[in-house]
């Protein structure tokens, strides 16, 4: 009779774990077809990916192109092919831009390394590409000896700033000490007391160009330098060099600067003066995107317009205006605003020719910034000027206007160098809610779970103390992950998120703003995070312990239990995980915690889940030390004991064990496929779906979604087990 009840509860449990996963299955294949038809639809709607060639890219609706490539797709070329020159041999050199060459000075030379000339890439007046003569270096010259002789009074200027410019030309070689050095000699070139020439002055404004392509590290370390001012110094003559061009225009990659002379003595009413900027193909300013108009109405932007000053002038005694435009912002090294991504920071200057305290012309400005509308929202932005005095951005007399173009508005009433300083929130790509695959296979989970518990506080007369208890902690682990997996995985940002209208932006604030791209916090998702992180590790623990415990009762069955078994795994098992999690939160804290956003080096933005390592960041990632290390430990030492159980107890009989009976082929193998689905074995799938193919990544996925959906079943099969047949062994004497 007992024998009979106990075939029907055998024959109960395999029909409820088949029905399970037979829904699973149905449900997974029925997913993937959908997840295929998804994928075909989403793909012939699209943007070709390789659409823009030669490296450029897609933003904002149009292909924006690297220096060497211009055209709709990027494919015009836009450089000069290698060449050979008077001994000295060029690579290719973009349109607009000087190349170095190939020789560099010798090692025991003063300029060791540097390259020995120059050669211009530039159009002809009829429009064709074509290469200049060769401009060739003194090797026994470098920045910090020029620095010396531009301070004599008799220094041939012409010699200097050409030797600076070739000096220069390989930007990525500056270091903060050259910066220094050659805007001090460029900044004597251009002090007016030295009456340089108009062409050392022009060849002055290529190394400043030159110098905006250093990295950002670069002029940071060399505005932190004590007592230096080379760079305000070089902002203030840029200002005042912007007068003296007549009506002429000097445009190079990084650069820009324009004058307008004008009479205004038969002026009635205010005389407006209109600056526009216009979109190329590339990052870089081209000789021809600038353009100046007098006497006009007000702002007039379009669609290709990237920016427009609109100089509002009274009557007085102003015979000239200029205006200036740096490509990025990298001469304002700013103490209270922080870059952190690439989006291009122009920086607009406009002036005239008034005394300071005679200033009375004001400023109404639109910008058109370039950033990746794809992945980046705007969220705000601040008119601000640089302060020449705190050598910082300031707000003071600029407002922000709303605008219905599309277009960024500002109005200061002073001129100097405005900027405006935008923020960006990354338009993350939040999941979908969980589907009904999902939520299914949880709900099975939870339930299944909860009724293991009562189950084997239930029955717990039947079996050791230890068993129940480690099956217990392990199921109560397991549910209460799934609970929170359930309830909080999904970050609640999610329903904050908006289209980046301008409209959303508020007007009335016109703070500085410490960064450039920000993120809304959360701390209950990283609290979330945080207890996913601890009950998965609990889990894992608990597995372990389960393992270690079979191994004892199984295989070294003539010695008893340690003494406060209980106890010790208990404090293992709950005690260990918290110790990885707390070490986790404090070490990415201590090291990160005055960055406001320091939340997203611990936890993901559109899950509440541990953060997924950058390609460069792996080694410091706590996804690979917190979890993936400790994760890998336990299955390690899981398989070398499910290993040991299955061919020592599951497959061979045991001396030391005798059964009433034998145990069918059919039985064994269901037997060891539950003691590795209860040791968490099946993780193992986790890690092949780390693949890049996403058709097989996604077989995977549903493989180890299945095996670990229907764990609460192996476990309370197991338990069953447990009762039914290791009740049926004895231990021989």
């Amino acid at each position: 009779m007992a024998s009979c009840r106990a075939w029907n509860i055998r024959v109960l449990v395999a029909v409820v774990c088949g029905l399970l996963t037979g829904i699973i299955l149905g449900l997974g294949i029925w997913r993937i077809v959908i997840r295929i038809q998804r994928g075909i639809s989403a793909t012939s709607s699209s943007t070709p990916t390789e659409f823009c060639r030669n490296g450029g890219t897609w933003e904002n609706g149009r292909c924006v192109c690297t220096e060497e490539w211009k055209g709709l797709r990027c494919t015009i070329a836009n450089f000069c092919e290698k060449s050979t020159y008077m001994g000295f041999t060029f690579a290719r050199i973009p349109v607009g831009r000087y190349g170095p060459s190939l020789q560099t000075c010798g090692k025991g030379t003063p300029n060791a390394g540097n390259p020995m000339a120059v050669r211009l890439c530039n159009l002809s007046p009829y429009g064709e590409i074509e290469l200049q003569n060769v401009t060739i270096g003194n090797c026994n010259e470098n920045l910090e000896t020029l620095e010396e002789q531009v301070k004599d009074v008799t220094a041939p200027l012409n010699n200097i700033s050409s030797e600076v410019q070739i000096l220069t030309s390989d930007a990525n070689k500056l270091t903060a000490e050259n910066i220094s050095s050659a805007t001090r000699v460029v900044g004597q070139i251009f002090n007016t007391s030295r009456n340089a020439s108009p062409e050392a002055k022009k060849i002055a404004i290529v190394t400043v160009s030159q110098l905006l392509d250093a990295s950002g590290d670069a002029f940071q370390e060399a505005a932190a330098t004590a007592n230096n001012d080379a760079l305000t110094t070089l902002i203030e003559q840029m200002e005042t060099y912007s007068l003296s061009l007549g009506n002429e225009s000097v445009v190079e990659p990084n650069i820009a600067i324009q004058s307008a002379n004008f009479s205004s003595k038969d002026a009635v009413g205010p005389l407006n003066v209109r600056f526009s900027v216009q979109k190329g193909a590339s990052s870089s300013l081209l000789s021809g995107s600038t353009f100046i108009h007098t006497n006009v109405d007000g702002l007039n932007p379009d669609g290709q317009t990237e920016l427009q000053v609109l100089l509002n002038m009274t009557k007085s005694n102003s015979k000239a205006c200029g205006f200036v435009v740096y490509q990025n912002d990298k001469l304002f090294q700013s103490k209270t605003f922080t870059a952190k991504s690439n989006f291009s920071q122009k920086i607009i200057s406009s002036k005239t020719d008034e005394n300071e305290q005679d200033q009375s012309a004001s400023v109404d400005m639109v910008f058109s910034p370039r950033y990746n509308q794809r992945e980046f929202q705007l969220y705000s932005y601040a008119c601000v000027y640089w302060n020449l005095s705190t050598r910082d951005w300031d707000t003071y007399g600029c407002q922000k206007h709303k605008g219905t173009d599309g277009f960024l508005r500002c109005h200061c009433n002073h001129t100097t160098n405005f900027a405006v300083l935008m923020t960006f929130k990354k338009d993350y790509q939040y999941p979908e809610s969980l589907d009904v695959f999902s939520n299914v296979g949880c709900a099975l989970s939870i339930t299944g779970l909860a009724l293991t518990i009562v189950f084997q506080i239930v029955t717990r007369k039947v079996r050791k103390t230890s068993v129940t208890w480690v099956l217990v902690n392990l199921c109560i682990s397991m549910l209460i992950f799934n609970l929170l997996f359930v309830f909080g995985i999904e970050n609640s940002n999610k329903n904050k998120t908006s289209d980046g209208d301008i409209h959303d932006i508020d007007f009335k604030n016109n703070d500085v703003p410490q960064t450039d791209t920000i993120n809304i916090p959360n701390p209950t998702c990283t609290a979330i995070a945080a207890l996913l992180h601890y009950f998965l590790l609990v889990t894992f623990t608990w597995s372990a312990l389960n393992a270690a415990q079979l191994y004892f009762l199984l295989i070294r069955t003539m010695k008893p239990l340690p003494r406060h078994f209980i106890l010790f795994i208990s404090l293992i098992g709950w005690g260990v995980p918290a110790i990885v999690v707390a070490i986790t939160v404090g070490v990415i804290y201590s090291q990160n915690g005055k960055n406001p956003q320091w939340e997203l080096d611990y936890r993901q933005e559109t899950i509440c889940w541990l953060a997924i390592p950058e390609p460069d960041g792996v080694i410091k990632s706590p996804l690979l030390w917190s979890f993936i290390v400790p994760v890998t430990i336990i299955l390690i030492s899981n398989v070398v004991i499910f290993i040991t159980i299955s061919i020592k107890v599951l497959w061979k009989n045991n001396q030391n064990l005798t059964s009433t009976k034998k145990v069918s082929s059919m039985r064994k193998i269901v037997s060891t496929l539950s003691v590795a689905v209860v040791f968490g074995i099946t993780w193992i799938l986790a890690y092949l779906m780390l693949v890049n193919d996403d058709s097989i990544r996604i077989i995977f996925s549903y493989i180890f979604c299945l095996f670990n959906t229907t764990q609460y079943g192996n476990v309370s099969s197991l338990s069953w087990q447990n009762s039914l047949n290791f009740s049926g062994m004895t231990l021989l004497p």
